[in-house]
């Protein structure tokens, strides 16, 4: 599959196709910290080397309740062309993950049906959707037939590459990206059948610029639809794009989580929909002992976090803080101690933070140092202890529950036993810690010499 040369403000590839650009998230101050939600997006999909292989149990809601339910369990089942099953397995899928049971069957229905879809990172749902857009093309048009919608630049790239991988053995299917610095000259068409791009960009394709007749669409793709709509004026954008297309057009929409708002967005631009979504399944911290460590400062703190170190022997740690200052710091001291430390900040650019990652997944480094901003969604199975240098807040000061959960889940997972360490440092955040109890009715105890035999067992 070849692609339109980008031209002008491109930014620089790296060796490992990976794009980079200086300023991209870069937080204005510690305090203000946020978590970017298509840089995490991107992180995941840099660090995922496997599917996920989710526990979530899957319901479907169809737009026609009379019709047989119907989900697949292999890709033989599915009579796709024998080009583009090759080109699936050869990219390493051996048979269809959860999402694409359920999932493909009714995106390569005839009459197309429209999806609305849930799925975290890692769950094949990039897979499932460009196998419809795949299946969907006839290569001997040559104008657009399939457009994807992606929040930013370097998220669309990632979505081309898949296109890329599995439509590599059908020559005839070309792709181009609909994003800034891709200059064509004015009333040039597309002779590609798919097109791949940003909000703001593809509108102007279709209305401004009329490279591509929006008519001709026969698949329309929301992807990431929570990280679009984050993002003033993509939202917009994308309804805009929804109306130029024809009634029989196929509407794909997929996102990881449905707050209101996304399904207030979802339910605009995709009517008449099958809805695909995960079960909550409920959190545990059954697996997990939960201690905390009374000290006076940071400096105490860090000492006492120096003797756990040596009173036990920890596989691989992951310790949270609460600014990149105090992260820093931590690092450093950390390494003067003589401990292979990583450390995670926000202002790292995504491929930076991927590499850091898969340093320590690798084992190259014991500890992670991390905030919470880079934290979420990073799945490290050996991860045996979770240390709170600094207890979760949220802006007000209050106790921050989700995160507390979400931090100290990296560890206990996969049903094994996990270690969670608190460190307290004032009677407010003894409070903090009193309140995190009550909301979890999980009582937290103060660690004593004697529990180390204990700990010991738990992190090896």
């Amino acid at each position: 599959l070849s692609t339109l040369q980008l031209k002008e403000e491109k930014p620089k590839l790296e060796a490992n196709g990976a794009v980079v650009k200086a300023d991209d998230n870069v937080e204005k101050t510690e305090d203000e910290e946020k978590e970017d939600r298509a840089a995490q997006s991107l992180l995941n999909k840099l660090i995922r080397s496997n599917l996920v292989d989710t526990t979530n149990q899957v319901e479907v809601l169809q737009r026609d309740p009379t019709s047989p339910l119907y989900s697949v369990k292999s890709f033989e089942e599915l009579r796709l062309k024998p080009q583009l099953l090759q080109g699936v397995y050869t990219m390493g899928f051996n048979r269809p993950s959860k999402i694409q049971e359920n999932a493909l069957p009714m995106m390569l229905a005839e009459p197309p049906q429209n999806l609305i879809a849930q799925s975290q990172s890692g769950t094949g749902k990039t897979a499932a959707f460009v196998l419809a857009m795949l299946s969907r093309v006839e290569p001997g048009n040559k104008y657009p037939q399939c457009l994807c919608l992606s929040p930013t630049y370097e998220l669309a790239l990632q979505t081309g590459k898949v296109i890329e991988q599995m439509g590599r053995f059908y020559p005839e299917l070309k792709l181009a990206y609909a994003v800034r610095g891709n200059k064509l000259e004015r009333g040039q068409k597309i002779s590609e059948q798919i097109v791949i791009g940003t909000p703001g960009t593809v509108l102007d394709w279709c209305s401004k610029l009329k490279f591509i007749d929006p008519k001709k669409i026969k698949v329309f793709v929301l992807d990431e639809a929570d990280v679009m709509i984050a993002t003033q004026g993509h939202q917009d954008q994308s309804i805009r794009i929804q109306r130029m297309l024809p009634r029989d057009c196929q509407m794909l929409l997929f996102s990881a989580t449905f707050e209101d708002s996304v399904w207030k967005f979802a339910q605009k631009v995709v009517p008449d929909p099958n809805i695909i979504k995960l079960k909550r399944e409920e959190e545990t911290l059954d697996t997990i002992k939960q201690y905390y460590v009374l000290c006076n400062s940071r400096d105490e703190k860090f000492h006492a976090l120096c003797n756990i170190y040596g009173a036990i022997t920890i596989a691989q740690a992951m310790i949270f803080c609460h600014t990149r200052k105090t992260a820093s710091w931590l690092a450093a001291e950390l390494s003067k101690e003589g401990h292979q430390v990583a450390l995670l900040s926000g202002e790292m650019m995504v491929e930076q933070r991927a590499a850091v990652i898969e340093r320590f997944r690798e084992g190259k480094e014991k500890v992670l140092v991390t905030t919470n901003v880079c934290a979420r969604g990073i799945d490290v199975e050996q991860v045996s202890v979770v240390i709170n240098f600094d207890l979760p807040v949220d802006k007000d000061g209050n106790p921050d529950n989700e995160t507390y959960l979400h931090r100290i889940g990296r560890t206990g997972r996969f049903g094994k036993r996990g270690l969670a360490i608190n460190m307290v440092d004032s009677k407010h955040s003894m409070n903090i810690l009193n309140r995190i109890q009550e909301h979890f009715n999980k009582k937290i105890n103060k660690l004593d010499t004697d529990d180390l035999d204990e700990i010991e067992k738990i992190t090896n």
